[in-house]
């Protein structure tokens, strides 16, 4: 659902709402990584409802991306520099409303793209669906896979999401609600795709809500979780499950305010991490990149 954002970035821009000054800003704000860099801003009407990123873990400052609901059922490549290299289109797929993406371990030990059908603004869709398929190995300006597919289901009735992850290390797939007032972390294993259904397990509350997206770097020590307004960090410890590690207080990283911001990864060294909006205001997606201290 696209109001909330939308009012509060109005409000904003008219001055009815109040942010800290730059100040309070920088005191609020742990130094691990260091402010946001534009490095490139988009043009495309292909590209202007990104929604979910993902770093490959095979080719160097390859980009996955996707558009959300009604948009393409494709995933879109890009460079770590915003440089349009094709598209993937998922054969049999429907983008009902797609809200995030992540790359992480498959059958055989291959590295997969993960994209999560995930959103459902208004609570009424009985299941869920992510849908994957094997990284490239060569890339192509257009290119066309058939995917996998597991159908998921909430405990409690549906839900609305936007926040998809897979743990590099056991393969598990990980997805946060959004419109609680505390967004609730959820779990299913990854041998959930050779059932063909699943129920997601209930973890943990946050104190935070209205969660867009998130990611874990490509070793499994970092975790981001970023909403409108904020990007929360995690370092996870040798032998330590997702889930435990995000039970601690996380750290606040910086974060230029963006219009819609739905998308965030991290490179595949865990060296910067990247955002990416929807466009908003006629204010064009803008490719920001974090570096670390």
């Amino acid at each position: 659902m696209k109001f909330f954002p939308n009012l509060i970035f109005s409000l904003f821009l008219t001055g009815l709402v109040v942010t800290p000054s730059f100040s309070q800003q920088k005191e609020n704000v742990d130094s691990v990584y260091l402010a946001g860099i534009p490095i490139k801003s988009f043009k495309s009407q292909k590209l202007e409802e990104i929604s979910g990123m993902a770093f490959s873990h095979i080719h160097p400052n390859l980009i996955y991306v996707h558009t959300d609901s009604g948009g393409e059922p494709a995933v879109y490549l890009l460079d770590s520099l915003g440089n349009d290299l094709g598209k993937i289109e998922l054969d049999k797929a429907n983008n009902r409303d797609w809200e995030d993406i992540a790359v992480g371990p498959g059958p055989g030990g291959k590295s997969y793209v993960y994209v999560g059908e995930i959103g459902d603004n208004a609570a009424v869709h009985s299941e869920i669906v992510i849908y994957r398929f094997e990284e490239p190995s060569k890339i192509q300006e257009d290119m066309e896979v058939k995917p996998e597919k597991v159908k998921l289901t909430f405990p409690g009735g549906p839900r609305d999401a936007e926040t998809l992850m897979v743990d590099p290390r056991s393969g598990d797939i990980f997805i946060v609600s959004k419109r609680d007032e505390k967004n609730t972390l959820y779990c299913v294993p990854r041998d959930a795709f050779s059932k063909g259904t699943a129920v997601l397990e209930e973890f943990h509350q946050f104190t935070f809500s209205s969660s867009v997206a998130g990611d874990i770097s490509q070793d499994g020590s970092k975790i981001l979780i970023k909403n409108y307004f904020a990007v929360y960090y995690w370092e996870r410890k040798s032998g330590e499950t997702v889930d435990q590690a995000l039970k601690r207080i996380p750290k606040r990283l910086p974060y230029v305010p963006e219009p819609q911001g739905e998308a965030i990864g991290f490179n595949p060294t865990g060296t910067s991490y990247f955002t990416i909006s929807e466009k908003r205001y006629k204010i064009n997606p803008t490719l920001y990149r974090y570096p670390k201290k």
